[in-house]
């Protein structure tokens, strides 16, 4: 059975990007077309996010500049994959979390 992978990055105020993902292990009843609408609905100008609001990991850089660098993540995309799940944090929880961002 596939899994379901959320990709994302962080982009600095100088354009350097970090990336990361999360694989969740999904069971048969998951509909990644509605999973996709739901993330896109709570979507900052359709393509930010708070990876912490999200209980994502950080992807911020170790150097910080206030004047230029931001707090908020992208989003890339939603797929489903063969790869391996890489979190105890489930599609449920996560889920859960996106429903209650404002």
């Amino acid at each position: 059975m596939s899994n379901i992978k959320f990709s994302y990055l962080y982009r600095d105020g100088a354009n350097y990007k970090n990336y990361g993902y999360i694989v969740f292990k999904i069971s048969s009843d998951t509909d990644i077309i509605e999973l996709r609408t739901l993330i896109q609905a709570k979507l900052i100008e359709g393509q930010f996010f708070y990876a912490n609001e999200w209980g994502l990991p950080d992807l911020h850089f170790d150097k910080w500049n206030d004047e230029f660098d931001h707090t908020f993540h992208e989003f890339e995309c939603i797929e489903y994959t063969n790869e391996a799940p890489n979190t105890f944090f489930t599609l449920a929880e996560f889920v859960t979390l996106v429903e209650h961002t404002n």
